[in-house]
């Protein structure tokens, strides 16, 4: 059984178990996928990479009706300074769960090792500038955050499109909570990551947040102001988003449910 409301723009489902968020989240998806390649020759996808994606993730490598040949793939940030084969790398964690098991047109990676990592910046800018993503699949953290856009420094009239930035001790925890990282000292302090406005340019977002250590941001993101405190709220203002979420994730949401 599934719940289904809606806050300002933004369309909410809320399923019974995490794997049936996921499966259901992949269904829609690849929907939008098949039904986006009979209007034009290739679509373009943002990831996110996060283990709150693994249902949804291994749930697409099962689809056999999906062109993949026909797809450009992308991800939404990444660690600076991590070795380059790091299981905690988004990239690396986005390549053994999904870029490699299916046969995309073109896999994009950030390089969080670039030796200058402002022009690697603006080399995936231009890449998003030539291959513009019309779908965005995420997740939000802890703190509400958007790719690595965390509270202090979101801003969703960026001007940039791909920024450096440092990460706050809540979403440092969070890599730890996760278990990607033993300890919060192992976590690096600084990322690349998409900005707001590049993720909001997509013209259709999948958001998928399960477990019950998301559902604090999950009642801010829904019930709160929409500002950068939290960024997540501002998927109410994307007349084109979708999130999805499990009993867990949706536990304080008692007004809706």
């Amino acid at each position: 059984m599934v719940t289904q409301f809606k806050v300002d723009s933004l369309d909410i489902k809320v399923y019974e178990s995490r794997q049936t968020m996921g499966d259901e989240a992949a269904v829609l998806a690849c929907d939008k996928i098949n039904e986006l390649l009979t209007q034009q020759e290739f679509v373009d996808i943002i990831f996110a990479a996060a283990p709150s994606q693994s249902e949804f993730l291994q749930a697409l490598i099962e689809r056999k009706d999906i062109p993949w040949q026909r797809v450009n793939a992308f991800h939404m940030d990444e660690y600076i300074g991590l070795p380059e084969n790091a299981p905690q790398g988004f990239g690396v964690f986005l390549r053994d769960r999904l870029f490699s098991k299916l046969p995309f047109n073109s896999v994009n990676y950030i390089n969080g090792n670039a030796t200058d990592p402002k022009a690697e910046c603006h080399r995936y800018a231009d890449l998003l500038r030539k291959l513009p993503p019309a779908i965005v699949c995420m997740g939000i953290g802890e703190n509400g955050h958007i790719a690595f856009n965390d509270p202090h420094v979101a801003d969703f009239n960026d001007p940039a499109a791909v920024k450096i930035v440092d990460l706050d001790q809540e979403c440092r925890q969070q890599q730890v909570n996760d278990g990607c990282f033993a300890t919060l000292k192992d976590v690096p302090t600084d990322a690349i990551t998409l900005t707001i406005p590049a993720l909001m340019a997509g013209k259709f977002i999948y958001c998928m947040v399960p477990g019950k250590n998301k559902a604090n941001a999950v009642e801010k993101t829904l019930n709160g102001a929409i500002n950068e405190q939290c960024p997540a709220s501002v998927l109410r203002k994307h007349a084109g988003s979708l999130l999805f979420l499990d009993r867990d994730s949706s536990s304080l949401l008692k007004h809706y449910i």
